[in-house]
């Protein structure tokens, strides 16, 4: 939906370029996200010298030049090693633009952060997300081929009653895969302080920017990235199928079960008040939301 209206603002050139950048930058969402909820890293990048960040930037080129020559975020594969060197640095910049902006919205970045300690933290956080954007044809893409046939089959199928799925069979199927993306990714996260210390350090208007960005992101991954089973998601028939509703009802979904990953592994009690539940469910709720669109996408 969205990627048809900008076709018709910008040239197709560029419209297979921003949606190469979307794929790449989901790619690094989905591998990169678990890294940025571990205090270590930032206490390592806050301390990093120079030297070693250069040393790291120059393994995670190499890691992601490697990458590319076998893979890539494009959806198609370079023919030339300076194409791949050139999609390594767009990757490479792609990861370091997502693991920023996430710093930024988790307030672990700040006007008040000196700048060495940012440029760690960014180099240190970048470095997942970066080869997540390398391995983004990997990450749930699956065979094209084999896509398009499976969509054929599925228009064959529905000629005949007899094999057409009750709508709520899709509607369950989205229900159970958000649910165990988003325990998958939220019970590795929930136990730790780190939810705690971002609640601490985060204001109203900053949670409610990470609100919208997890319906954002989710939305992109699903829906924008381009990812093979994004047509067939577009067609399935369901009781929550339209694209903006399946986001948001998925988002609550991740909510819920962020919040109830919280009172399991005993960061929240009843006796808490309404608002560090609140809190605390939607910082944590952002990685779960990326969590139950790799499940969506799965299914």
């Amino acid at each position: 939906m969205l990627m048809r209206k900008l076709r018709v603002a910008i040239d197709p050139q560029w419209t297979k370029e921003l949606q190469d950048w979307l794929h790449g930058a989901a790619g690094g969402f989905l591998f990169g996200i678990p890294l940025l909820y571990t205090m270590e890293v930032w206490w390592i990048g806050s301390y990093t010298e120079p030297p070693l960040m250069l040393i790291v930037l120059a393994i995670t080129f190499v890691i992601v030049f490697l990458l590319n020559r076998t893979d890539g975020f494009r959806q198609v594969n370079p023919d030339r090693p300076m194409q791949a060197l050139m999609d390594s640095i767009e990757a490479l910049a792609i990861g370091t633009l997502c693991a920023t902006l996430i710093l930024i919205l988790l307030q672990e970045v700040t006007l008040q952060t000196p700048l060495d300690e940012a440029v760690g933290k960014v180099v240190l956080e970048g470095l997942p997300f970066a080869v997540g954007v390398a391995l983004a044809r990997s990450i749930l893409s699956g065979d094209r081929q084999a896509e398009t046939n499976e969509n054929s089959d599925t228009k064959a199928a529905k000629n005949s009653p007899q094999s057409m799925p009750p709508r709520y069979n899709a509607t369950l199927a989205d229900i159970g895969a958000t649910l165990v993306g988003t325990i998958f990714v939220a019970s590795n996260i929930a136990p730790t302080d780190e939810v705690e210390m971002l609640s601490a350090a985060t204001s109203p208007p900053w949670l409610l920017a990470i609100l919208v960005a997890s319906i954002v992101i989710s939305y992109c991954i699903v829906f924008v990235a381009g990812f093979t089973t994004q047509d067939r998601r577009l067609q399935q028939q369901g009781a929550f199928q339209h694209p903006l509703v399946e986001t948001v009802m998925a988002y609550l979904l991740s909510l819920g079960a962020a919040a109830l990953m919280l009172w399991f592994f005993h960061r929240l009690s009843p006796t808490d008040p309404w608002p560090v539940w609140l809190e605390e469910t939607l910082i944590l709720g952002l990685p779960s939301t990326i969590g139950g669109a790799a499940g969506r996408l799965a299914v």
